[in-house]
């Protein structure tokens, strides 16, 4: 899919504050329908992660049509028209509610990676999960989970924490965030998952010997985070407390880790 068109898909060109269509309000018509359904199958382990109650939501044909219900509601919006917020909000919410689907849909499964894209044959990505697959048609275009978060939030945000908002169904991953994001809280709610996710040792981890490890994420996507070691640390003392911002003041390089173990309600929750 052209790029440039999922941009403007994206937000129309960051609608400027003297547009009719920026002063309008956001509609949050669906927004307590994704609410209650995690007040209702998403709770905070004794280890501080966020884990889905998969098997219990998946057995409620109910409550899977009330999620087919807010996917069909976000689908029928128009982002390209949203303010610069109310579009964050809008790809993050879909991105996250489309991935629960995805699991509840091929649930029991141990990983987000068991479930394979249906893209081409030589798309070598599509044995790595879901991702490459196309799950929802916006404005008239497919797009897949892989679109929303490297071809539509990132470069049209530019902001790292793009990747404290969407939630890839892992234990390795920032928590999946427990309502719907909204505009007009999104930026306080955006530092404080990044501050969750940056303070728990999944995030970020010194070592009784002083070494750094890390999330897999700032690896990955390390032009997000300032392009090298330096800006990453930078990043993680933004948002760290003190006594970990205090570690880390030394550090200048680090290793990483992720579990793509999936973020279900177990024994440990």
């Amino acid at each position: 899919m052209d790029r440039r068109y999922l941009l403007k898909l994206a937000v129309g060109g960051f609608l400027s504050a003297t547009s009719p269509l920026a002063a309008a309000p956001a509609r949050d018509d669906e927004s307590h329908v994704f609410d209650a359904l995690l007040a209702r199958y998403l709770m905070q382990g004794r280890d501080g992660i966020n884990r889905v109650n998969y098997a219990h939501w998946q057995a409620n044909d109910g409550d899977r049509r009330k999620l087919d219900g807010y996917l069909a509601a976000l689908a029928a919006r128009t982002p390209s028209a949203m303010t610069r917020n109310q579009a964050f909000a809008y790809w993050a919410n879909l991105y996250n509610a489309t991935t629960l689907k995805l699991v509840l849909d091929h649930y029991p499964i141990k990983s987000i990676r068991d479930i394979k894209s249906d893209a081409g044959f030589f798309d070598v990505k599509r044995f790595l999960g879901p991702w490459r697959t196309k799950i929802a048609t916006v404005e008239g275009r497919q797009v897949s989970l892989d679109d929303i978060e490297h071809e539509i939030m990132r470069p049209t945000f530019r902001d790292p924490r793009v990747h404290y908002s969407i939630n890839c169904a892992s234990l390795g991953c920032p928590n999946l965030a427990s309502r719907a994001w909204r505009a007009e809280t999104l930026d306080k709610d955006l530092d404080d998952a990044a501050r969750a996710f940056i303070n728990h040792p999944r995030g970020v981890l010194v070592r009784a010997d002083g070494s750094l490890r890390v999330s897999s994420i700032y690896k990955w996507f390390k032009e997000d985070f300032g392009g090298t070691d330096a800006g990453v640390i930078a990043h993680l003392r933004r948002y760290a407390a003190p006594s970990l911002s205090a570690k880390l003041l030394p550090a200048q390089s680090f290793d990483d880790d992720y579990d793509w173990g999936l973020n279900e309600v177990d024994g440990r929750a």
